[in-house]
């Protein structure tokens, strides 16, 4: 039983803000593959995450922006604001889910090359997750930029498994 009326959350993990303000393709064509998924469930609460640098918008808010250009209603949106990267998010998304009594599963939105990290690390922090289909289409459009972020992604999940593990035994949980 969840405390949420039984809404499902979709994690929205963010991608760098263009210097204009605007959606990058990477964050474009995750916000597009949230949506599509939220129209096939019958509750959903998508949770875009992400926050300001540089002084731009936040991640979560240009991609709530693009959510309800999209046809998502405002109040099946809750954005993060303050997390600035995935383990970060994990965790800012962990304590706010916790807050609203949510203990069912949580659907994770990203890209292919980003989701087993971000699956990973939501699972170690508790929860069911559920795989959100990724955009149909690479994120990068050159072989050489794709093979970067996966080589990144290689390096970036066991670091962030021990960050979370390390970090959880200090007492810094998704639960505090």
């Amino acid at each position: 039983m969840t405390g949420d009326g039984g809404r499902l959350p979709i994690v929205i993990f963010g991608a760098r803000v263009r210097p204009d303000g605007t959606p990058s393709r990477t964050l474009r064509l995750r916000v597009e593959a949230a949506a599509a998924f939220a129209r096939t469930c019958e509750h959903p609460l998508l949770i875009p995450t992400g926050a300001a640098r540089d002084g731009l918008p936040s991640e979560a808010a240009v991609m709530a922006t693009m959510l309800r250009d999209l046809g998502i209603a405002g109040e099946n949106i809750l954005p993060e604001e303050t997390a600035r990267d995935t383990l970060e998010s994990v965790r800012a998304c962990s304590r706010l889910l916790h807050a609203m009594g949510h203990d069912g599963p949580v659907a994770v939105a990203t890209s292919a090359y980003h989701l087993p990290r971000c699956m990973a690390l939501m699972a170690l922090a508790g929860w069911r997750v559920m795989r959100v289909p990724p955009p149909p289409h690479p994120a990068a459009r050159s072989v050489s930029r794709r093979w970067f972020w996966r080589l990144r992604e290689g390096a970036a999940l066991p670091w962030d498994v021990l960050l979370m593990l390390a970090q959880g035994r200090r007492g810094a949980s998704s639960r505090d």
